[in-house]
């Protein structure tokens, strides 16, 4: 991305993990990158930090060479791309960002302190993200002074593999400063997503009840640790990097999701597994999903045969990569 012909200037303020990961993901994809020390430091350790910093990068650029995903003249002019600068030196370079990327640590009183720094030295028009997964933009806002140009833009670990990136805008958020950042972001190959500002996101909000959920189906006894994680790894897990959560509950049909639903909370816990509003008013409506042509989706001017062997050639084609298609006799 460029901005009057020239490279987007990128800063990330905080060397922790995601820091350095959202770093690398951009000089990975050709931008030159400064990460600012957030924390005052003597020189001493902040040379401690930026060895630190370059050998955990240096680490994963190896990595990715033995991968064959890079080679080493590559992995070399990658590592070049990305400078570590001290805080007391970021009146002179944050000042010309033109995206900055807040990492530091969740914790409130940090935000604000970080922000309150940042207010004095970051360009008026620099698009900020903070890569929060628990603070809702609205509450950061109230610590940025131009808080039409901030948003939240949540990276998954590992942020350099990972192509998700969950962004939310608050009610100050300018339209145009959004557009630029989701332009950013799929500049180096990122695929973006919107959504409003609410507790968890969403990969964080769902993967939280999955997870308290396999928890409890070791405590409760239903399966070792092992199975458990093998069900989720060859069962669950590979059927929706196809088809996502709603898209499946299309194809298998709202109203079996419910009564499955209905079972599980008399059987179990009828908190934890109370049906959500949209799928009764869906049932109530007859939008159960591929069957009636509509649920979460619309298909009634969709080619549905073409498009369930598309799916499924897809799915296909991710067993046979995982070596867990069975053998023709």
């Amino acid at each position: 991305m460029t901005l009057d012909g020239q490279q987007s200037r990128i800063a990330v303020v905080g060397a922790g993990r995601m820091g350095r990961g959202i770093s690398l993901s951009f000089a990975f994809s050709g931008y030159t990158v400064q990460l600012f020390d957030s924390e005052e430091r003597s020189a001493e350790a902040f040379a401690e930090l930026t060895e630190s910093v370059l050998e955990e990068i240096q680490t994963e650029l190896v990595f990715l060479e033995r991968l064959q995903l890079v080679t080493a003249a590559q992995a070399k002019k990658i590592a070049t791309r990305i400078s570590v600068v001290a805080r007391s030196a970021s009146a002179e370079h944050l000042g010309r960002a033109d995206f900055v990327f807040e990492a530091v640590a969740e914790v409130l009183d940090i935000k604000q302190s970080t922000y309150a720094w940042l207010n004095s030295v970051v360009a008026d028009d620099a698009v900020i993200g903070s890569t929060t997964s628990t603070i809702l933009v609205d509450t950061l806002a109230e610590f940025v002074d131009n808080n039409s140009r901030f948003l939240n833009t949540h990276w998954l670990n590992p942020a350099l593999l990972m192509p998700l990136v969950e962004m939310s805008p608050g009610k100050h958020s300018d339209k145009q400063a959004v557009s630029a950042m989701k332009n950013l972001l799929e500049s180096i190959g990122k695929q973006p997503i919107i959504c409003a500002a609410s507790p968890g996101f969403i990969v964080p909000r769902i993967q939280a009840l999955a997870m308290t959920e396999a928890a409890r189906c070791v405590e409760e006894g239903v399966a070792s640790a092992e199975d458990v994680d093998k069900a989720i790894r060859i069962g669950f897990g590979v059927r929706y990097a196809v088809l996502g959560l709603l898209e499946f509950i299309d194809w298998g049909g709202g109203d079996i999701l419910y009564h499955a639903t209905k079972y599980l909370a008399g059987s179990l816990d009828d908190k934890r597994f109370s049906v959500p509003e949209v799928v009764e008013k869906n049932m109530r409506e007859n939008r159960n999903g591929i069957r009636d042509g509509e649920g979460f989706y619309d298909y009634r001017d969709r080619d549905v045969d073409a498009y369930r062997q598309e799916r499924m050639g897809d799915f296909v084609k991710l067993l046979q990569h995982l070596s867990l298609l069975p053998e023709a006799k």
